[in-house]
């Protein structure tokens, strides 16, 4: 079972710590010195969805040189602040990728096995665009 561990540092600077020992900085909106929480949601899910997408990619004989995920979000202007929206532009690239297979693997991750989506479902609306960018 994941097991996380966050720690006051100082200030608002926290350190959090996941089940193997990985550690992240983490601070509130104002402070500096750390990745304020709610940018670290869309962090996680573009991370999550990030691993599937090589994954499946790799498994299609079309290995990625290059991805990057720009996540953008809008959230309601109001306490507790919930995101919303949520669009993740894709840009990738490899050797004779195919559109297909890419837009194939997106919507595996995003609708079957990115935990971190599955989660956010429902609550906010996630998005999404590919670009493939010469390698």
């Amino acid at each position: 079972m994941p097991r996380t561990t966050v720690r006051w540092v100082s200030g608002y600077q926290f350190v959090g710590m996941d089940s193997r020992g990985q550690a992240a900085v983490l601070s509130g909106e104002e402070a500096g010195g750390g990745v304020s929480p709610s940018e670290m949601l869309l962090i996680a899910l573009s991370s999550c969805t990030a691993y599937d997408v090589v994954e499946i990619m790799e498994k299609k004989r079309q290995p990625l040189t290059l991805l990057e995920i720009i996540a953008t979000g809008e959230r309601d202007e109001a306490p507790p602040w919930p995101y919303r929206k949520i669009h993740l532009l894709y840009r990738l690239a490899g050797e004779n990728l195919k559109e297909t297979g890419v837009a194939q693997a997106i919507s595996l991750s995003l609708d079957k096995y990115c935990s971190v989506a599955a989660t956010l479902r429902g609550v906010a609306e996630i998005s999404s665009d590919y670009e493939i960018v010469p390698g």
